[in-house]
């Protein structure tokens, strides 16, 4: 899995898109709403949409402060970062169930954790292509008009393959 350790805080977003000028941007931040499976609770959080990533990550910190239940991997996963070395922080140990909730669209997925993340939760290309959303990179708005017959449903991303199954 490649995480972005580079991504702007939130609070930089702004500079960001005005340093970005005529070029493509290449992340995006949305407000989306995590369920807890087990107690049905919701926290409203801003996500880090990014085309660099590989995967879906939530920040270890985050997970813990918002009572999210980690659950143990089978099989550790290192992270890489984009210029491919090894995240220092070490491999991914555990994942969170989690009902994401966006506009119309609700999802049941299984989300990495991660330490050290800047950002409370990233999705990445595994999740942007498979949702093949209609994105404007220059307003950060996105639509989800060609999500999958299969959202609503449980599936999860299967470990170190950009595919999903049931």
């Amino acid at each position: 899995m490649i995480i972005n350790a580079d991504a702007p805080k939130p609070e930089e977003k702004e500079e960001k898109v005005r340093k970005a000028g005529g070029k493509t941007l290449r992340e995006v931040i949305v407000k989306i709403g995590l369920e807890r499976i087990d107690t049905q609770e919701g926290v409203t959080v801003e996500a880090l949409l990014n085309s660099r990533a590989t995967g879906l990550v939530m920040s270890l910190e985050f997970a813990k402060k918002q009572g999210f239940k980690l659950k143990k991997l089978q099989k550790l996963m290192n992270v890489r970062n984009v210029d491919r070395s090894l995240n220092k922080e070490g491999p991914i140990e555990y994942m969170v169930e989690v009902n994401i909730y966006y506009q119309e669209y609700r999802e049941r997925m299984e989300i990495n954790v991660i330490r050290g993340q800047k950002w409370s939760v990233i999705l990445g290309m595994l999740w942007l292509a498979r949702h093949n959303s209609e994105i404007d990179w220059r307003i950060e708005e996105v639509k989800m008009m060609r999500c999958p017959e299969e959202c609503s449903k449980q599936w999860r991303p299967v470990q170190g393959k950009l595919e999903w199954e049931k």
